[in-house]
């Protein structure tokens, strides 16, 4: 059955400029922009909400040294219990290091006075944190109902394809691990797929080279 027949309307998810602003649809959706934010945390009311996943990381790199230390202070100060400022700490780790180690929790645990054997428990109740490494980019494909009707599997399939890869397993150059994701809450625009800390709506297969090769463009 040909995509045009299995998707008779296709959510574009962008609607034009409604407000009194002259935007472009990159300019709403920041695709022209995006600032860097700075790695001590910026203002304490922000500090805890930094992205999970970046590209560049090191399993090696030092946590909560210099300005990293200072966004964990920033970070306690919004909390009276060091429990509830744990996700954001493990958030951290893994921007750092790209994936949280049983060597890297036990650091956290012992920075928040916090038991090894609970934070092991948090870290690995939530699918948002790595507990292995992964490629340079994290594709996370979602193939729940509505994009699941919508060619989700497809999509899915082109990506492990293109990156020559099964489920879970990296790519030879290092770049892409493809992963199945339960729900991704972008229904209106399936087929959602998630790469590190971005989205990307209304994927079909015959986006996904287009996409790697943006991707593989941004580490060369």
């Amino acid at each position: 059955m040909s995509e045009a027949r299995k998707i008779p309307f296709r959510n574009p998810g962008w609607a034009g400029n409604t407000g009194e602003f002259d935007l472009t649809e990159a300019q709403v959706r920041g695709d022209e922009y995006v600032g860097k934010r700075p790695p001590e945390g910026g203002h304490a009311s922000g500090a805890s909400t930094y992205p999970y996943m970046l590209a560049e990381r090191d399993p090696e790199a030092p946590i909560f040294d210099g300005p990293f230390k200072e966004r964990l202070e920033k970070i306690r100060s919004r909390y009276p219990d060091a429990r509830s400022a744990l996700l954001p700490a493990l958030g951290m780790a893994q921007e750092l290091r790209g994936y949280l180690s049983p060597e890297t929790m036990e650091q956290v645990a012992g920075l928040l006075d916090l038991s090894p054997a609970y934070v092991r428990g948090v870290a690995t109740f939530y699918t948002m944190y790595n507990k292995r490494p992964v490629g340079r980019f994290l594709i996370q494909v979602c193939t729940n109902i509505s994009c699941g009707i919508c060619g989700g599997d497809d999509v899915l399939q082109a990506f492990l394809n293109n990156t020559e890869t099964e489920l879970g397993e990296t790519s030879e150059d290092g770049n892409f691990t493809v992963i199945e994701a339960e729900c991704l809450a972008g229904c209106g625009f399936p087929t959602t797929v998630q790469i590190n800390s971005r989205y990307y709506e209304n994927v079909m297969p015959k986006d996904v080279p287009e996409i790697l090769e943006r991707l593989k463009a941004q580490g060369e």
